[in-house]
Order: structure tokens, then C-alpha cells, then sequence
């Protein structure tokens, strides 16, 4: 894709440099060189290694399972970008971790969301490129662009390709049910909804029961994110209670730990389909995780961006 008439750059902080190279292989350019390190009491530094003047820069960095250094680096990044004359900055964040923080549902706590959207306009951000937030509502917290992937047409496509019979799409909460009807009229087969409920702030949940019918079919369960895999085990427990065959469970991002893959392992679960958006070779190499990369969905919207074009087409 690469065009040298065209001065675009593309950096990676230290939490996506893979996935920064597969972009950077689907452009045909050569990863921008920076440097970052963590001093002993925790402060960071980075520096840009090249010369960034009048460049079109995009950062590619994730915010995940170290939220609070990722997004300090990302903030350092850009300002270190905009005192070095680049023409704009794009952040290109795969995971916006604090995104689960996108409202004020009780007295005296912050909106984390919003938060993080003021310190990167403040520090110079021109746009910002993400996928599958939490809730779309967070790209209004923002006064600068904002691109909107979906991971779901790229996870569709791997589903579709399985051929599996019977097949029923399953949302493990009320609050995901759209998101689910979209899975399932890309797929075409019938939505089934988990009744979840939270009464805390932690990483539990009961699901309670199933609304639609998966008596007799095979049931994958679609979400955004997973932290423990705990709701998607409860919620295949609960299918295979109420007759369910094979069960399956798709999310955008994953950010399990060893529990959550031993978990995973006992579960009636026999695959979970994630994207590379939050880097994790253990993950990936687990017998029961089924990689996808959206690092090509990425790459053309980098392109489409730099040169003025729609990114309708990557929602088709």
C-alpha cells in the first residue's frame, strides 16, 4: 500500500509492537523507530529516534493490561510528536481499557472515559482510531475524530467459514443483545439472550437463564471483552443445562490471565475465537483460543484515513 509520495509514519508503543509490524507488513513500511523505558520509580521516558517533521503519524498503542503505564506512554508519545513538528497525530488504540468507565451511575466516581479523552486532546491528539468500545457513546466525550471499528465483520467471517450447523448467536447480557442481533444477521442464524446479573464491582456476575431457544443447537456466545471468562462459562453452563450441543465464544479483545485460561480449559467451552488487539502469547498458544487478527482491518483504515477516503467499506 505504501505510496513514497506520501509521508506517513507509523510508531508502536510497548504494548502493540507486534501488532504494529503486521500493520506496518500490510503497508509496506518500515515501523517508526522510538524509544521508551521505565526508570526504577516508575516514571517513563520516550524519545522519537527519527525525524517526524510534516509527517502524518499514527501511534499505535493499546491500553491493557497495564492501563495506567500504557496510557502514560501513549500521552508522552504524542506530546513528544507534537513538539517534533509532525504534521498530525493519529492514536490508534486496538483496546481503550478505561472505556468501561463511560458513565456516572452513582454519586462521587469519576467518568474515567471522559478523563482520558480530555488528556489526549491536551496533549495534541489530531484523531483517534479505536475498536469495539465498550459503548459507541464514548466517541462523543471526544471534540476531535473520531473511527469507530467494528472486529465483528472480520470474526464473522471465521465463524461463517466453520460451517457450523444449528448454529444460535448468544448475548451474555441484555445491555449486548444489539451488538448480538448484528453478529447474527452477518451470520444469518437466530439471538438467543443470557440473563446476567452484577451486584458489585468486581469481575462476577450470575447468569440466572436463557431467553430464545438453544434446545438441541450449537451456541456460540459473542462479547466484547473477556477479564476472567467467568460470564462466558457461566453462560455456557447454562446452555448446556437447557440442551445446547457444541459451545463456542467469540470476543474482541481478550485480557486473560492463567486462572482465566484454566478456566477456560474446564469449561464446556471447546473454542474461544479472539482478535490480536491486546498481545499475549500465552493466550494465543492456548489449545482452546482460536486467533484472528484484525491487524489488516487496521492497516486499511490507516490508508483510507491518510488519503481522504470513506471507511464506509470497512463496515460491508
Amino acid at each position: 500500500m505504501n505510496d513514497d509520495g506520501y509521508k506517513i509514519k507509523v510508531f508502536s508503543g510497548r504494548a502493540s509492537v507486534n501488532f504494529t509490524k503486521k500493520i506496518c507488513n500490510h503497508l509496506s513500511l518500515e515501523m517508526g523507530k522510538a524509544y521508551s523505558k521505565i526508570f526504577s520509580e516508575g516514571n517513563i521516558f520516550v524519545k522519537i529516534a527519527e525525524n517526524v517533521r510534516g509527517s502524518d503519524v499514527y501511534v499505535i498503542q493499546s491500553n491493557s493490561r497495564n492501563p495506567n503505564n500504557d496510557f502514560m506512554e501513549l500521552l508522552f508519545m504524542i506530546d513528544a510528536f507534537k513538539r517534533s513538528s509532525a504534521g498530525s497525530i493519529t492514536a490508534v488504540i486496538p483496546y481503550f481499557n478505561y472505556a468501561k468507565g463511560d458513565k456516572k451511575d452513582e454519586p462521587r466516581v469519576s467518568i474515567r472515559a471522559r478523563v482520558c479523552a480530555d488528556c489526549l486532546e491536551s496533549v495534541g491528539v489530531d484523531r483517534i482510531l479505536t475498536m469495539d468500545l465498550h459503548s459507541a457513546q464514548i466517541q462523543g466525550f471526544f471534540k476531535k475524530p473520531v473511527d469507530h471499528l467494528y472486529g465483528m465483520y472480520t470474526l464473522c467471517e471465521y465463524i461463517k467459514q466453520k460451517n457450523i450447523d444449528d448454529l444460535v448467536v448468544v448475548s451474555p447480557d441484555v445491555g449486548f443483545a444489539k451488538t448480538a442481533g448484528m453478529y447474527g444477521d452477518i451470520i444469518g442464524v437466530p439471538v438467543a439472550i443470557s440473563n446476567k446479573i452484577r451486584v458489585a464491582h468486581d469481575e462476577k456476575a450470575e447468569v440466572t437463564g436463557i431467553i430464545g431457544d438453544v434446545q438441541g443447537k450449537n451456541a456460540i456466545i459473542v462479547d466484547d471483552f473477556t477479564i476472567s471468562c467467568g460470564t462466558l462459562i457461566d453462560t455456557a453452563r447454562v446452555l448446556k443445562e437447557m440442551g445446547a450441543k457444541s459451545i463456542y465464544a467469540c470476543v474482541s479483545h481478550s485480557l486473560l490471565n492463567n486462572t482465566g485460561l484454566d478456566l477456560l480449559d474446564k469449561s464446556p467451552i471447546e473454542e474461544l475465537i479472539i482478535t490480536d488487539t491486546i498481545e499475549d502469547e500465552i493466550v494465543f498458544n492456548h489449545r482452546k483460543i482460536k486467533l484472528v487478527s484484525v491487524a489488516g482491518l487496521f492497516a486499511r483504515a490507516i490508508w483510507n484515513i491518510h488519503n481522504g477516503e470513506s471507511l464506509s467499506e470497512l463496515f460491508m
